[in-house]
């Protein structure tokens, strides 16, 4: 199984892809999210590893823009807790430290941690585990990064502060992507969908009355702007549900209340 995933070894990408897929797989590294979609499309990987939401942050938009201009088909999901670690080169000490590179989203999660250590800058970069890894090849002294534990053994660093997140209970959600056709599973106990309503008044409650209606249990909505029209937005959402024919029977009901209805993905509901 060829699997691309945002980073390198030691990402935390990396750890939903061997949790999901096994440790038999053949690992495609990627610095930006961007990338990968041109991977399935040129058949260098089969199955894509994207992360699409975080507790604390919130959605990854843009991550919701490439799933749709490409056409990926959400295969599953999966929730990986997100523990960040701040880790060195052995002998260092935080009292050593100036800089601390991560990426973006880990250091916004951090931020509370940082403020009992001013003298520390803090640096955004593209890969949590890129990082260590520079840090190690470069041996890098006064540096630290932020990232999992298994790029501190990858890389042979020392975690000097373990569980920095500000808010504990904290996690992503991935998304498990491919280029293939949507799939009809009978099995599928979650559905993911786009949609644009009319202009008419009221045309998302309707939607929304659909679903609750047909016992469909709405567990995320999302607005996007429609680029080409202003001031119109397209909706992604997800929802649970126990009959499989209650859910095709929203999806009829709702097609003739929206401009336009896509189906993203059907699959099983990963555990929280």
């Amino acid at each position: 199984m060829r699997v691309a995933i945002q980073g390198i070894k030691g990402s935390y990408h990396h750890i939903v892809a061997e949790q999901y897929f096994g440790k038999n797989i053949d690992l495609i590294e990627c610095l930006s999210f961007s990338e990968m979609p041109i991977l399935l499309e040129e058949g260098k990987a089969e199955v894509l590893i994207m992360a699409i939401e975080n507790s604390i942050a919130g959605a990854i938009l843009p991550n919701y823009a490439l799933i749709d201009d490409y056409n990926l088909s959400i295969n599953g999901e999966s929730y990986l807790p997100i523990h960040h670690n701040l880790m060195v080169l052995n002998g260092q000490k935080i009292e050593d430290i100036t800089e601390v590179y991560s990426h973006p989203m880990a250091l916004l999660q951090c931020h509370k941690f940082f403020k009992e250590y001013p003298h520390i800058k803090l640096i955004e970069d593209k890969d949590t585990a890129n990082v260590a890894k520079r840090i190690h090849d470069n041996q890098l002294k006064g540096v630290g990064a932020i990232a999992s534990t298994l790029a501190a053994e990858i890389f042979d660093l020392t975690i000097i502060a373990p569980g920095i997140q500000t808010i504990k209970d904290n996690a992503t959600r991935f998304f498990i992507l491919s280029n293939e056709a949507v799939k009809r599973s009978l099995s599928a106990n979650k559905a993911s969908i786009k949609f644009i309503t009319s202009d008419d008044s009221g045309s998302l409650a309707s939607v929304l009355t659909i679903l609750a209606k047909h016992h469909l249990n709405l567990s995320k909505i999302q607005s996007m702007p429609v680029i080409e029209t202003p001031w119109k937005y397209a909706f992604f959402a997800d929802f649970i549900f126990n009959s499989y024919a209650d859910y095709y029977d929203a999806l009829e009901e709702i097609k003739d209340k929206v401009e336009t209805l896509k189906v993203l993905g059907e699959y099983t509901k990963n555990k929280e």
